[in-house]
């Protein structure tokens, strides 16, 4: 019998190889697609395998938090009371989301719970999820399994990536949907940030797993003032800058930015001072954007949804 009080959303493009594995671990709760306009035969095949999957079809690619934000909105006008995302690179392990779903519905100050995130082989922690353990930012999670201690009901933490996140409604009518200041990466970090600024926390259950499947990934060198290299300076910047909980210093960069540029043209290094002029151009582009986000994300309310 599905459990109608959870809805899990599945953003999905070009998602073949993970798709079948991904819903194949939700089959007893209710779950939303977004297809954010895949090329390959996803759709198809959810159509064909999963009839029972709602497939919210888009007609262009909105990005990882927009194209959540519709199915949160789905979800939420159908009477979810918890959301649940799930990356279509990641499978639920046995009963991982009902043990989430009990300790939030007790827990309501945990505005966001995650399962501890397991390599595609099972063998490892997930990499990253690792590094969001560390001992400075959870205090005790890695010393408790290696000295034996008795694990923690709930190990808080300030960040986890959002590729298993239990969030409940209450949450989501605070905190509001993804800021659409960000298409992808980034969104999950200023999340986070905007969940803890009202008042949740965000914790991890330690005896309770998912997969993320991604460890076979080859990750791309960045070249310093590539398109690459500009796209990961503005992300971060985003992140940084929008970030509620500290003060916006966005014009002592610029200004740092400025002086740079006119030392490097003094100095004839003309190639250098363009490639900075790009950074600055990011940042003026950004900058109004960065004041309206903050502005809204200090708000209450379910903006974005």
């Amino acid at each position: 019998m599905k459990n109608f009080s959870v809805t899990i959303i599945v953003v999905t493009y070009n998602g073949m190889t993970w798709i079948n594995k991904c819903l194949g671990s939700c089959t007893n709760y209710q779950v939303i697609v977004v297809d954010n306009a895949s090329t390959d035969e996803t759709v198809s095949f959810i159509e064909t395998n999963y009839p029972h999957v709602i497939l919210l079809k888009q007609a262009t690619n909105l990005g990882f938090g927009q194209a959540n934000n519709v199915g949160i909105r789905y979800a939420l006008n159908h009477g979810a009371e918890h959301v649940f995302l799930l990356n279509q690179d990641a499978y639920l392990v046995e009963d991982a989301l009902e043990q989430l779903l009990r300790f939030q519905q007790s827990h309501t100050d945990y505005g966001i719970l995650s399962p501890i995130h397991l390599t595609g082989n099972q063998q490892k922690l997930d990499r990253n999820f690792s590094n969001y353990m560390l001992k400075e930012k959870t205090g005790q999670f890695y010393s408790d399994f290696v000295l034996g201690n008795a694990l923690a009901p709930v190990y808080e933490i300030p960040f986890v990536n959002a590729a298993a996140w239990l969030v409940s409604k209450t949450c989501l009518e605070t905190v509001g949907g993804f800021d659409p200041l960000f298409f992808h990466y980034g969104e999950d970090d200023n999340y986070c940030q905007r969940v803890q600024y009202h008042g949740f926390k965000i914790g991890v259950l330690p005896k309770v797993y998912a997969i993320h499947d991604r460890e076979d990934r080859v990750k791309e060198k960045t070249k310093i003032f590539s398109k690459m290299y500009f796209e990961n300076i503005e992300r971060q910047y985003k992140v940084s800058y929008a970030n509620i909980h500290i003060d916006n210093k966005i014009d002592v960069k610029i200004q740092k930015l400025q002086k740079t540029i006119l030392k490097l043209q003094l100095k004839f290094k003309f190639k250098r001072a363009t490639d900075f002029k790009k950074e600055l151009s990011i940042l003026l582009r950004i900058k109004p954007l960065i004041a309206l986000s903050r502005e809204q994300n200090k708000q209450q309310g379910a903006h974005y949804l």
